[in-house]
């Protein structure tokens, strides 16, 4: 199978010396892509520039990015993208941009380099588009999952929002962690079979597995890919 892993964080520039980012590794990702590798699967991964985990080791392709636009970008150059049969949306991407900086006095701020002279600083800070909305034009084809990372709230409330997740951006499942759900790993799928992982490491061992077992040559994508799953989702075991 060809698999495409995005991992690590992504950052978004404050000037040209600073940036906005988030605490990911890239650990995650860099486990699953070499998880696929060893069981014989081409594997492509996406890196956040800024991952402080080793990257990951051969015949893992490794495609650095650096912003949201910039992974994007890079997607959009993949050659043969129709043929990929897995995508797992692991990166930990900004969900906000800097709009605008303005100083103390109200004044627009935008060097190269802003001066800490300067005072104190108010930005303001915009949305930015969810690429995992993208995800099912780039790859009409394809299993994806994605993943919903929730410090507040609980597992209920999780296990909602992934499934809101599958719904607005078309995906097949979608892996939940975080204090949100507690310890390990949450798998749900579209038919709304669930499943526990205790680690990283099972969850790695479980998804080559689980996909394993899929049909890949899906003449009609969608319907045909959420039926594979769906089939195959009312095994899983153990329920959360």
């Amino acid at each position: 199978m060809r698999v495409v892993v995005t991992s690590g964080p992504s950052y978004e520039p404050l000037d040209k010396v600073r940036r906005l980012s988030n605490f990911s590794t890239g650990e995650l990702g860099t486990l699953l892509a070499e998880s696929f590798a060893e069981a014989g699967h081409t594997v492509l991964c996406f890196r956040g520039i800024t991952s402080t985990f080793a990257a990951p080791l051969w015949p893992v392709e490794v495609v650095p990015f650096a912003t949201n636009t910039d992974l994007e970008e890079s997607l959009l150059r993949m050659q043969a993208r129709d043929e990929v049969n897995l995508v797992f949306h692991t990166a930990a991407l900004c969900d906000f941009r800097v709009a605008n900086i303005v100083s103390e006095k109200g004044e627009p701020t935008e060097r190269d380099k802003i001066s800490s002279r300067d005072g104190a600083l108010t930005l303001t800070l915009e949305p930015v588009p969810k690429l995992i909305a993208s995800m099912r034009r780039m790859f009409p084809a394809s299993i994806i999952v994605g993943w919903k990372h929730e410090l507040d709230g609980t597992p209920d409330k999780i296990k909602a929002l992934g499934r809101r997740q599958m719904e607005e951006c078309l995906t097949d499942a979608c892996v939940l962690n975080g204090a949100a759900y507690g310890s390990g790993f949450g798998l749900i799928a579209r038919a709304g079979e669930q499943a526990h992982l205790p680690d990283k490491a099972a969850l790695c061992r479980y998804l080559v597995e689980w996909t394993e077992k899929l049909p890949m040559a899906l003449a009609a994508p969608r319907q045909e890919s959420f039926h594979a799953l769906s089939s195959f989702t009312t095994s899983l075991s153990p329920f959360i």
